[in-house]
């Protein structure tokens, strides 16, 4: 009898990102249970990315988690009285969404413990990124340590690893990582502020990000814009 996959929580927001690492957990060879939040973001449209790339890919199990981090606000994803920048100015952006990635993981500990997986997959990136706090690697490695104190699963020996294979790659990189594994990237949306459309704005910072990804490895970009 064959050994059955080892089962992983992969973290999906819709966007480049995260459907690249979808991609390389399954292409690892692992059995994928995609976990996506409605969190009260200014742009819903990357959660219809997600549900597509979840359809693309062939996925086990797709769940889409409703938070109320509205409530709380503090970002410029979350609180419309704030307007998402066209550039940003330094330090900590005004799109950082307080503890969302450690929400978001504690959320996908959870489940893992339910499932019995070993394996968290989340497309944190430190080469690439906008300055948030909770996608460095001493974030992820606390919460890894953190997770293995705090759970059954821990104390029981098996414990759990928060894959990371985005880390230390540039947005190109993982494009072209991507775009081997087959990932569809005109189904993806980065924008912090898509249309109801799908449509990206092509200012904010997460586009030039991507846009340039695109440039920098020589791919034409899918991405379709406003007013394009």
């Amino acid at each position: 009898m064959s050994k059955p996959a080892p089962k992983a929580v992969v973290l999906l927001s819709g966007g480049l990102d995260s459907a690249t690492v979808l991609a390389m957990a399954k292409n690892q060879g692992f059995e994928c249970f995609v976990l996506s939040f409605d969190y009260g973001q200014r742009s819903l449209t990357e959660l219809n990315a997600a549900r597509r790339i979840v359809e693309q890919l062939d996925i086990a199990e797709h769940r889409v988690i409703r938070l109320h981090l509205e409530d709380f606000g503090g970002s410029a994803l979350t609180d419309h009285s704030i307007d998402v920048p066209d550039h940003e100015t330094g330090g900590i952006p005004i799109t950082y969404v307080p503890a969302r990635n450690t929400v978001f993981l504690s959320l996908a500990l959870g489940w893992a413990e339910v499932l019995e997986a070993d394996a968290i997959f989340i497309g944190v990136n430190a080469v690439d990124y906008s300055g948030y706090p909770d996608c460095r690697p001493e974030f992820i490695d606390a919460f890894e340590k953190m997770a293995n104190l705090a759970t059954k699963t821990g104390v029981s020996g098996q414990g759990v690893k928060i894959h990371t294979p985005l880390m230390n790659m540039t947005k190109s990189d993982i494009i072209r990582e991507g775009q081997a594994l087959g990932v569809n990237y005109a189904e993806t949306i980065s924008c912090y502020q898509a249309d109801d459309n799908g449509l990206a704005c092509g200012i904010c910072d997460s586009c030039r990000l991507r846009a340039k990804g695109f440039e920098d490895a020589n791919i034409a970009d899918p991405t379709r814009y406003i007013g394009a």
